[in-house]
């Protein structure tokens, strides 16, 4: 009998076409004699549905379609079973689903708001727990883990849009302390989105007012010299890791922009009603050298540290770690990682002969330990203190129960 996996995408996030495009290219190379494809797809204003249309990425140029001939749904526990259920009359269930795998990217799913829920409902998942999921998208919660883990990175500070709108002039004399150019970011959106390269405190200012419009933290960090920008990706969990090929991203750009990563040339399928146009081929299509032009000794350090940062964020499934290296330094700098990549990363694993098919049954399967292991321990006590409650007197009798309860 095949597993019946739920591949959830969309969601309400800046990232939300490029989560579509990763689902496609999976939902595509999955084994179906091994899996049976559920395609869970969230819209931008929270609705779930789902229904094999949902696999013609054609559908999504009219979102009209999607309500008008998809089964919009809730997700549950019901009699034993994790189900997907009609939300209007009549409300029957449309389909059970054994494991989910999000394949979503950005704030409001792939930052731990969604695994919370498939933790808080029970259901085995795909990727990194909740705890992860939050320190892999907030790039000030990452980097603080890392700093204390002694993994190396560039000089950076950060603090809330409150803050800077309170005191302006105390928030920039505290990034003068870091020396331009200077990259400002967003401290929990992907691709690219929001970030600005900054020479002087003219140009920073604009970078913050930019980034604001997306967070209520901001990043800023030291530009490394000399760059050269590589990444890798990590499969496994805290038990057991494996590294991927390494890639040297290549951009006429000084960093990578979200058109760089997915706006092609017009000729992609994603267009239309979409807000761009999106090369269908996603990360994939990004120009690389692959495997990067590295040394020896360069390769081991980036593969060591991809590594020790995957294992002090808790991370699990398959992720992408990004780093900067200053060439004539010799120096490698962690910059970020991507606990679900665009396109699943599939590109790096393809060139140690990994298939996607491979890399997405891999991903699965430690889905299924995780859940193993997290179910193996005690969340809960028979023991309940409310027992006996009235008989102290119910509310009124809380005054004596207090060293009790403590």
């Amino acid at each position: 009998m095949r597993i019946k996996v739920g591949v959830i995408f969309g969601g309400e996030s800046v990232e939300h076409e490029v989560s579509i495009i990763s689902a496609m290219q999976a939902m595509n190379k999955i084994d179906q004699e091994k899996y049976e494809i559920i395609p869970i797809y969230i819209t931008k204003n929270r609705e779930w549905y789902t229904g094999d249309m949902l696999r013609d990425i054609d559908v999504y140029q009219d979102l009209s379609l999607i309500k008008k001939y998809g089964s919009n749904v809730t997700l549950y526990y019901k009699n034993g079973a994790y189900v997907l259920q009609r939300k209007k009359f009549p409300k029957t269930v449309v389909k059970e689903i054994d494991i989910a795998f999000p394949i979503v990217h950005g704030t409001n799913v792939e930052d731990g708001v969604l695994q919370g829920y498939l933790q808080t409902i029970g259901i085995p998942y795909v990727g990194s727990d909740v705890y992860a999921s939050v320190a892999g998208q907030d790039k000030t919660i990452m980097k603080d883990i890392w700093a204390s883990s002694g993994i190396p990175l560039t000089n950076y500070t950060w603090f809330y849009d409150i803050d800077y709108k309170r005191d302006k002039e105390d928030i920039l004399k505290k990034i003068e302390k870091l020396k331009y150019p200077v990259i400002v970011k967003p401290a929990s959106t992907g691709s690219s989105v929001g970030i600005s390269m900054c020479e002087n405190e003219e140009e920073l200012i604009e970078g913050i007012d930019e980034a604001i419009q997306y967070d209520h933290k901001i990043i800023v960090e030291e530009v490394v010299k000399n760059l050269k920008e590589v990444n890798i990706a990590v499969m496994g969990n805290y038990e057991h890791q494996k590294v991927s090929a390494i890639e040297e991203v290549l951009s006429p750009n000084k960093f990578l922009t979200y058109e760089d990563k997915y706006i092609g040339n017009g000729k992609g399928k994603l267009k239309g009603k979409m807000p761009v146009k999106t090369s269908s081929k996603g990360m994939a299509s990004l120009n690389r050298k692959l495997p990067a032009d590295l040394k020896e000794n360069l390769q081991k350090e980036v593969e060591t540290i991809a590594v020790n940062a995957f294992k002090a964020l808790g991370s699990s499934g398959n992720a992408r770690i990004d780093f900067l290296i200053d060439e004539k330094a010799n120096k490698v700098y962690i910059n970020e990682i991507n606990s679900i990549p665009g396109s699943l990363a599939f590109y790096l694993w393809d060139a140690k002969d990994i298939n996607f098919t491979q890399v997405l049954d891999d991903m699965i399967q430690i889905g299924i330990k995780d859940y193993k292991k997290r179910v193996s321990k005690t969340h809960s006590f028979d023991t309940n203190i409310l027992q006996g409650f009235a008989a102290n007197g119910g509310i009124k009798g809380m005054k004596g129960m207090k060293g009790k309860l403590r």
